[in-house]
């Protein structure tokens, strides 16, 4: 028998093998099989069409080729179409062809966790991209740039929508800040395209757009979570804004405690020292996220994770680099789950006309006002008009963090049982879907057309010339500074 078995191996091996693509490609479909066999035997229909497990395959499948295919899309000289504009067309694709709905199910408390933490990465990844060297280096401006066009549209689109869609004001408060965020997955890579090129690197307006917009972003964040707070308080208006003060306030101690923590631990004398503070970072961000509403204090838990993701970055100093690329790669891998759930919140079929329009109406009227706004702040700054026009123009896109917080008010909504409330959280999804699938693509063309016409291309100029033209608390950053600052971002 042994002799026949020698025989056997033998033969095999004197067999032609597979090898290259074919092999390759082979071996990742038995992988792939074997894990499905696995997932269904310990599963069971939860894995088949129609079962949850199914349905969050497919969609996150779904929501990686839409976002190739349309990151596929690139012109000449013009930076690409972002790929989270694909991801959360997938999903409006599954939620409304018919029979491809029944069998693509995702359960809704599923869902609504996997949003969360996907808010609690992306507002790691904002705390961990704050540069307080990058603030004090461009000082006044940066502010101005952050704040100004932040607070004016947040408040021009509370009232706009308070008289032409009927959100009560707070409801009204709660869509200007989810729609006054501008996108970093869109305006970063276009500045770094144009820096690469040499466009406005001498008056450092890549750098001063790349740093203003985390703050832009960490203020509507602050802004939205105090509303949210108030919104689904109980009582008196009066206790009810108590109350969303406390919680910005136990939302900052809170992260403030737990950066100290994560400051003291791990000690740097551990092994797999990033790995551990990755796992530290991340679970104690997810923990802040889902604790807070626990604890009856949902708006705080956001405002946590920011500040503790701040904190850490700020302790942990050039060592923070490798910690927010890990942190980058679980992003990648819940960005287009988050992307492709926001887009199969929507069924069209569903949608009145006047949320739409009106809707549309007043994400408009919200970029007039931020462009103009956009426009003053920077008018004392040293830039010429178009610059300034560029930078007005720059602060347009909308994406990341729209997608982030969108459906949280609705998640609240849903967990109260009140059917007012969430058709109101459903208004403000709905138009932050539409700001999404708007701003996007228009902000990443216009900064891709108007950069190269816009800002002046870096060429020698002489020591003295540079100081003459250095806009108002801008200093040019060197090399070493500006490397830094694009892997914080």
């Amino acid at each position: 028998m042994t002799s026949t078995a020698s025989r056997c191996c033998s033969r095999l091996r004197d067999c032609p093998k597979p090898k290259g693509l074919l092999a390759s490609v082979i071996t990742k479909a038995l992988m792939g099989l074997l894990l499905f066999g696995v997932v269904w035997s310990i599963t069971g229909q939860e894995c088949l069409p129609g079962g949850n497990l199914f349905g969050l395959v497919i969609l996150f499948l779904s929501a990686v080729c839409g976002g190739k295919l349309v990151g596929m899309i690139q012109f000449p000289n013009l930076p690409p179409f972002p790929p989270l504009l694909g991801m959360l067309l997938a999903g409006l694709v599954l939620r409304n062809v018919p029979y491809v709905t029944d069998a693509v199910y995702i359960d809704q408390t599923w869902s609504s966790s996997l949003r969360s933490i996907a808010l609690a990465i992306i507002l790691t990844r904002a705390g961990l991209g704050l540069n307080p060297s990058a603030l004090r280096r461009l000082k006044a401006v940066c502010v101005r740039v952050a704040i100004g066009p932040c607070t004016t549209e947040a408040c021009t689109v509370a009232v706009v929508s308070h008289f032409l869609m009927n959100l009560p004001w707070i409801w009204g408060f709660i869509l200007g800040f989810v729609l006054a965020a501008v996108s970093p997955a869109v305006v970063v890579p276009s500045m770094l395209l144009l820096q690469k090129d040499g466009y406005g690197v001498e008056k450092g307006i890549p750098t001063l757009l790349m740093a203003a917009g985390s703050f832009d972003d960490v203020l509507a964040i602050t802004g939205f979570t105090t509303c949210l707070g108030v919104a689904f308080g109980t009582g008196s208006t009066w206790v009810n804004v108590g109350k969303g003060v406390l919680e910005v306030v136990v939302g900052i101690v809170a992260g403030a405690v737990l950066g100290i923590l994560t400051y003291l631990f791990p000690s740097r004398d551990q092994s797999d020292l990033v790995f551990r503070r990755v796992y530290l970072l991340l679970g104690l961000a997810v923990f802040a996220v889902f604790g807070s509403h626990v604890a009856g204090l949902g708006g705080a838990g956001g405002l946590c994770t920011l500040v503790l993701a701040f904190l850490s970055g700020l302790s942990w100093g050039e060592a923070k680099a490798p910690v927010a690329a890990l942190v980058g790669r679980a992003w990648d891998v819940f960005q287009p789950i988050l992307f492709g759930l926001i887009g199969a919140e929507i069924t069209v079929s569903t949608l009145s006309p006047n949320t739409v329009g009106l809707g549309t109406a007043a994400l408009f009227v919200g970029l007039v006002i931020r462009v103009l706004v956009t426009f003053i702040v920077v008018l004392f700054a040293g830039f010429n008009l178009k610059e300034k026009i560029f930078i007005s123009l720059a602060w347009v896109p909308k994406a990341t963090v729209q997608a982030a917080i969108g459906s949280t008010a609705l998640d609240m909504a849903r967990s109260v049982g009140d059917p007012q409330l969430e058709k109101y959280g459903m208004d403000v999804l709905t138009v932050a879907v539409l700001a999404i699938l708007i701003t996007a693509p228009i902000g990443a063309l216009a900064i891709g057309l108007a950069g190269p016409r816009l800002l002046q291309k870096h060429t020698e100029r002489e020591e003295g010339s540079q100081k003459e033209d250095k806009p108002e608390g801008v200093s040019i950053p060197d090399e070493k500074e500006k490397t830094s600052l694009e892997s914080k971002l």
